[in-house]
């Protein structure tokens, strides 16, 4: 591999964006704590969070299970800024950043990003002058290395990059469903950052836990090609192998998923040929799944006007598709949007495919989940 800027990081950074959860619906910190000291033990020290993250609590766990509990200099953290989301103009735009200082205790942030940057959001970086006032903070040393996390066509990547030569990183969405995958492009989207001389955070290497539990198909290659390996270990390790990869985010919900990963990124190997072609017929496989591809992100919830639960009608839909014989996913949907919006009350605004990550057509699917409302 090429010599690059994070070359010598741990190649798995823990994710904080679906931390484990208590029943009342908060962050497990005792379970977190546990996670964090597992993870540090083994020689991890990139952690990844958000201003949005569980609106805020993502940023508040982590500075009781990690910064409260372990010496500055023995990890490292990164947390982003969304103009697009939890603000409304400049001034509480900017203020996040603040905040986020303020939430985690951290003194400065190793690694800072804007957010999610979007054909449909990623002027508002500009009218809001978030650029320069990174770049302002980084200056003061508040910030050692910034960049943004992407979205997008490749088209809209090569120009960013092209304008914003500066950035020291960006964080990517790579995985080995979505390599090829004209919606997400992965595939061009790395090699524009590798053109630029960036390098590169993965997220979403499992897509939302969707690859830690593929199609049966894909599972039965994996497992004929290493019975002791996990779903998650194929997709984690295929994106680690990449040249110019500073680190792969898992975003670890429990303890268990924290140990798998250890297990074979504690002493990281890249893929070798055998393997890779592995991952060539899990990819082929994979072609003929037709679930819908959400990573429940959630992003698509936070403007509907109607309160639509449109990550958990999805899930609903797909457990149905993956029935020997479809019972019309009654009960389970009824369950799924207790006390939420429907699909049938969507007013087709099209907020949530603007908001969407994955660029699904959310407005149709939601049409044809409504046969589940009996």
């Amino acid at each position: 591999m090429s010599d690059y800027f994070g070359k010598d990081v741990f190649k798995l950074g823990f994710g904080l964006m679906r931390l484990p959860k208590l029943p009342d619906g908060s962050i497990d910190i005792e379970q977190t704590s546990v996670m964090v000291d597992k993870f540090l033990e083994a020689g991890g020290t990139y952690f990844d969070t958000a201003y949005v993250y569980d609106n805020g609590e993502s940023e508040a766990a982590i500075k009781k299970a990690l910064i409260d509990r372990y010496p500055r200099n023995k990890f490292t953290l990164c947390t982003k800024l969304c103009a697009w989301m939890a603000c409304h103009d400049e001034e509480s735009a900017k203020q996040q950043f603040f905040t986020s200082l303020e939430r985690t205790g951290a003194g400065y942030f190793d690694y800072y990003l804007l957010h999610a940057l979007q054909r449909t959001n990623y002027k508002k970086y500009d009218e809001y002058h978030i650029w320069d006032f990174v770049k302002e903070q980084k200056a003061k040393g508040l910030i050692k290395y910034f960049g943004f996390s992407f979205h997008a066509d490749p088209d809209l990547l090569d120009e960013l990059l092209t304008v914003h030569h500066e950035v020291d990183f960006i964080q990517l969405q790579i995985n080995y469903a979505d390599w090829d995958n004209p919606g997400v492009a992965s595939r061009e989207c790395y090699e524009i950052a590798r053109k630029h001389g960036k390098s590169i955070t993965v997220m979403e290497p499992v897509k939302g836990g969707a690859l830690a539990n593929p199609p049966q198909g894909v599972q039965d290659i994996f497992k004929a090609a290493d019975p002791k390996a996990s779903n998650a270990s194929w997709a984690i390790r295929y994106v680690a192998s990449m040249d110019g990869i500073i680190t792969v985010l898992s975003g670890m919900s429990n303890i268990a998923q924290m140990e798998d990963n250890l297990s074979y990124m504690r002493d990281f190997k890249p893929l070798n040929e055998a393997e890779q072609q592995v991952i060539r017929a899990a990819q082929k496989e994979l072609k003929k799944d037709n679930s819908i591809k959400c990573t429940a992100c959630h992003y698509c919830t936070e403007g509907c006007p109607m309160g639509i639960a449109i990550p958990e009608i999805f899930a609903v839909a797909n457990a149905e598709k993956l029935k020997a014989s479809w019972d019309g996913g009654r009960q389970a949907y009824a369950i799924a949007t207790q006390g939420k919006g429907k699909a049938s009350e969507c007013l087709e605004c099209g907020q949530c495919e603007s908001a969407c990550p994955q660029h699904l057509e959310i407005v149709s699917l939601l049409k044809d989940c409504r046969k589940m409302e009996g």
